[in-house]
């Protein structure tokens, strides 16, 4: 038995597929863009390739994410905070809070011993302390996405952004530029910023140990420095942990699947 799970977040789109032991045997990972239909469709037919199956072969399919109604070949939807709750109990089950940062929301969930929601709250009414932030510092900086973190781990004197607005950021970066900052300590400001305003989400949910970093940034070694400064815990933030939705989805897709095996035999 192999099941899907797909993951179309506002920004990055994923899929996971697991075996009947729930082992993870393909990924799958691409750009939203514009069409959502597409974006779920490229990242199934990537892990299909990857697993060598069909996509008859599949058993079940659980769409997530906030494109999650936009996955045609889905047998139904769950919501992302299930999801990540899930998919965080599943890569490391200590997990008792999850901090989910994305292109255009961030969340804090709290979770109980199996990995069900007992708490959330999310900050979605503007891109402040998202993605959306980072890529903002990244595109008036000239510099890729991927190598903010780097060289945000170089600053020796942090500076304080004081906008929390993803369009006034720009400015105030640019202020800093023309006044001879060094990028390093800038992109360390930019960081620690995002880091506040995830530190009061996490505090309004209840922190406690372990925290589970997922959504894309958690890619971002100077975001996971930046938090791990502030919140004084470890955390807790793998080569996965982008796809922890679509895993929590996956091991929907198992359960459900499981279930209807058992009523059609």
């Amino acid at each position: 038995m192999i099941v899907a799970g797909v993951d179309v977040g506002s920004t990055a789109t994923k899929s996971i597929l697991l075996n009947e032991n729930g082992e993870i045997i393909a990924r799958g990972l691409t750009h939203t863009g514009a069409n959502v239909v597409k974006a779920a469709e490229r990242v199934f037919n990537q892990a299909l390739k990857m697993a060598d199956v069909e996509e008859w072969d599949i058993a079940y399919t659980v769409g997530t994410g906030y494109g999650r109604f936009r996955v045609p070949f889905g047998d139904t939807q769950i919501t992302e905070i299930s999801c990540h709750a899930k998919g965080a109990h599943y890569l490391h089950p200590g997990t008792r809070t999850i901090l989910d940062i994305g292109g255009q929301d961030t969340k804090a969930i709290k979770v109980g011993p199996k990995g069900e929601v007992i708490d959330f709250c999310m900050n979605d009414k503007c891109a402040a302390g998202t993605g959306k932030f980072l890529e903002a510092a990244a595109k008036v900086m000239d510099i890729s996405l991927d190598d903010l973190g780097v060289i945000s781990l170089k600053s020796k004197k942090p500076l304080r952004i004081t906008n929390v607005c993803t369009v006034f950021v720009e400015s105030e970066i640019i202020s800093h530029l023309a006044w001879g900052k060094k990028p390093e300590d800038i992109l360390r400001g930019v960081h620690n910023s995002i880091s506040g305003r995830s530190s009061s989400l996490l505090r309004r949910v209840g922190l406690e140990p372990e925290l589970t970093f997922t959504g894309g940034v958690s890619k971002n070694i100077g975001m996971v420095a930046a938090l791990k400064e502030k919140l004084k815990l470890k955390i807790n933030a793998t080569e996965d942990s982008q796809y922890t939705g679509a895993i929590g989805a996956a091991l929907f897709a198992l359960e459900r699947a499981s279930i209807k095996s058992v009523t059609t035999n």
